[in-house]
């Protein structure tokens, strides 16, 4: 009898660990799929160019979700949460809707007129989550997400009257492929920790009245699409303080990544890019057995990242060293969310965020490329129970409408330009608890 124990512990044994490598297998062909699918529509964003939050129910709640994971995509919050969604997967699409807007007044170089940014309107953005419970305490998983992004395409260039006849525009898109781990140190607390795989694609056309602003101008604008990739890591901590509250952490590093070679004469630093830190905290209550409401704060270390933050009225060639960039400043956010169990079949979802814009009025004039103004934002969700562990979530957002002014360079004409921004959303992701 001891040997045969000991021969079914052995073979226990040996199948837990053919198990375990399945999993890791399972989930590193999910993740390549799923990023090769996302490949050529990555996502675009609100929070400056983050997105308002990552996951169909997170984005029905304001982004919210530091200290309230719903679902899979639990890691692009906070990756502690994964560790308390249990074994699952979820994919999602969102149609993301920007309109964008310039207008040029009392301009000397005969740049005065409105600009139609929309030349692209409608963005989709897919996002995958997988998540499996190793044993009652250690998760890992796996999500793949569009960052954030920028595009404007002016079919009609705003820099016309120095000479472009065609478009004008810039197109940046960002993925993440997270592996993820967390683990409850206690049956209250857990800690997790993703490696942010980044790739990130950019162009931009009919920049070429900055030509002689440049210190390489062959590698400034209409040279098509290059890349980039990095990596980083995030790491979080969720903890229930009491049968009611739940509270969580969560910090992203600076994701470090490789140059714009083709751009090398428009960024500082010949093409540099990286990727901001961010980091946040967020507390969850149960107001009653239906009711949860969450709030998350947020911050975008925007000025951390050179291309980004530096100022663009600096007397140094583009591209160079300490050269001009977009000149934003840092974001704080502020989300709050509340979801409402109907029955049990169906959830009903809100929320709120606002945060300062990151533009200064005097930066104007070039953001017109990014103009990334949007402050407020309303959502609404659902969930609805299919049965047998499947389910199906919407969610919308609308960014209101945020006008931005501010006074052109004697340079270029002199003169103000106004920047305007207003955004909606429409998502959709099934989900699987299995």
């Amino acid at each position: 009898m001891r040997n045969g124990r000991r021969g079914q512990g052995l073979r226990a044994g040996i199948d837990n660990e053919a198990a375990g490598d399945n999993v890791k297998f399972r989930i590193s062909q999910i993740a390549l799929v799923v990023a090769g699918c996302m490949a050529p529509a990555l996502g675009h964003a609100t929070n400056g160019y983050f997105s308002h939050g990552y996951g169909i129910k997170s984005k029905g709640m304001a982004g919210v979700g530091i200290a309230l994971p719903q679902d899979a995509m639990a890691a692009a919050t906070n990756p502690a949460g994964m560790a308390w969604v249990g074994n699952r997967m979820d994919v999602g699409l969102d149609v993301f809707m920007p309109a964008r807007e310039a207008e040029i007044g009392g301009n000397g170089a005969g740049l005065d007129g409105t600009y139609d940014g929309d030349g692209r309107s409608k963005f989709f953005v897919p996002d995958f989550g997988y998540n499996r419970m190793v044993n009652p305490n250690l998760s890992v998983g796996v999500v793949v997400y569009g960052n954030g992004g920028m595009n404007t395409t002016y079919e009609r260039s705003p820099f016309s009257a120095f000479g472009v006849t065609g478009t004008t525009g810039v197109d940046l898109t960002q993925l993440f492929i997270a592996p993820t781990v967390a683990y409850k140190i206690t049956p209250d607390h857990s800690v997790g920790i993703s490696l942010n795989l980044a790739h990130q694609r950019f162009s931009a056309y009919g920049l070429q009245p900055f030509a002689m602003m440049s210190s390489d101008p062959a590698k400034l604008t209409n040279n098509g699409e290059d890349s980039s990739s990095g990596w980083g890591v995030r790491i979080g901590w969720t903890g229930r303080v009491s049968n009611t509250v739940t509270v969580g952490a969560t910090y992203q590093s600076k994701t470090r990544m490789s140059k714009f070679d083709d751009y090398a004469g428009l960024f500082p630093d010949a093409g540099d890019f990286d990727i901001p830190a961010n980091y946040g905290v967020g507390v969850a209550f149960k107001a009653t057995p239906k009711l949860t409401i969450a709030a998350d704060v947020q911050q975008i270390d925007y000025s951390g990242v050179a291309a980004v933050g530096d100022t663009g009225n600096v007397m140094l060639p583009l591209g160079a060293e300490g050269g001009p960039g977009f000149g934003w400043r840092d974001m704080t956010v502020f989300k709050i969310g509340a979801s409402y169990a109907m029955n049990e079949k169906l959830t009903l979802r809100g929320g709120y965020s606002t945060g300062r814009q990151p533009i200064p009025s005097d930066e104007v004039f070039f953001n017109m490329l990014a103009p990334g103004v949007i402050e407020n934002h309303l959502t609404l969700g659902a969930t609805w129970q299919l049965g047998g562990g499947k389910e199906l979530s919407v969610a919308y957002m609308h960014g209101f409408k945020k006008t931005v002014s501010g006074g052109l360079p004697p340079t270029l004409g002199g003169g103000t330009a106004d920047l305007r921004m207003s955004q909606n959303s429409l998502g959709v992701a099934f989900g699987w608890q299995f």
